[in-house]
């Protein structure tokens, strides 16, 4: 074959996958037919069984479950069926404050393991090449790296969940008095509500303001803070919820039960720093034991020794 009709062959084969590519990128960003009626159709309720998982979102993992067709999808909904749990999973991405389905969490589950896989099959195709490699060690180890990739975005999830709700508890009492004063000022719970979300930010104001944003729908105050209560994961978070609550609802002085709340975060912050610095007392002792004690040593004698290397004739 002349070059002239290999490149000609080339070229229409890439030309062919470039029309290929943009006819499927097109096709992804056209909204489809549920996407159109579902808005109209959320309240309907299902007289099947509902489904494990969420309905996949437009995302940019669901974007990519699209793109790579529906073998992702189904690789998703293989590993919900093996792991299971899928209402604690959307319970630990409403408490990370992720916008994700439990579909979307899935698929990022699969990529975690597919990305675990290519590491492991590349380390073991190297060993082949050297001559070093087994077949059956090789299958077993790409088992487990594609297993450790999939339990390791479940704990990265929770890692997520720890680190946010660590930065809930920071930020408690802060706004607990803050609340306080606009409620002690002569402002309704609504008005300092919204003073303190518009004048803050953090993972507990984007939480208030979850809340805010209920009340201004029409839901009941007190209703809106025990939604709170049992969504949230601090137990702080939750008694102050259910404080504020009982508090509307009884009519009791909400600027007291504020204070208190927030007094009561800073005690137990306290006393876990105490229990904390108790637990490490020992590793404290290291810095000083091998840094700051050989220090003291060799300065107090290193003078010594040079005077007596100078005087030993």
């Amino acid at each position: 074959m002349s070059p002239h009709l290999t490149g000609l062959v080339l070229g229409a084969i890439a030309g062919l996958g470039l029309v290929l590519v943009m006819a499927r990128l097109h096709a992804i960003h056209r909204p489809t037919l549920a996407l159109r009626v579902l808005p109209y159709v959320r309240d309907v309720p299902r007289l099947h069984r509902p489904a494990p998982m969420d309905e996949p979102t437009t995302s940019p993992v669901s974007a990519a479950a699209g793109v790579f067709g529906p073998g992702l999808r189904a690789a998703a909904a293989a590993v919900e069926r093996i792991l299971g749990g899928a209402s604690s999973v959307r319970r630990r991405l409403a408490r990370a404050g992720l916008d994700e389905t439990v579909h979307d969490f899935r698929v990022e589950q699969v990529l975690w393991g597919v990305a675990g896989f290519a590491l492991v099959a590349a380390y073991c195709l190297l060993t082949t090449l050297v001559g070093h490699g087994d077949t059956v060690g090789s299958l077993l180890l790409c088992a487990t790296g594609l297993a450790t990739g999939v339990l390791a975005r479940d704990t990265y999830l929770t890692s997520q969940v720890a680190s946010r709700e660590r930065k809930v508890l920071a930020e408690f009492p802060v706004l607990a008095e803050l609340l306080a004063l606009a409620v002690a000022a002569g402002e309704s719970p609504v008005a300092a509500l919204d003073r303190v979300v518009r004048r803050s930010g953090g993972e507990l104001s984007r939480d208030l303001a979850a809340v805010l944003a209920a009340v201004r729908t029409g839901e009941p105050v007190a209703q809106a803070f025990d939604r709170l209560a049992a969504t949230t994961g601090v137990p702080s978070v939750a008694r102050f919820a259910q404080g504020v609550s009982v508090a509307i609802e009884r009519g009791t002085p909400l600027a007291d039960v504020l204070h208190a709340q927030a007094a009561d975060v800073r005690e137990a912050g306290r006393r876990e720093l105490i229990e904390v610095a108790a637990r490490k007392e020992v590793f404290m002792m290291v810095p000083v034991v091998f840094l700051v004690l050989p220090v003291t040593v060799l300065i107090a004698f290193w003078p010594g020794v040079i005077g007596l290397h100078l005087t030993t004739p």
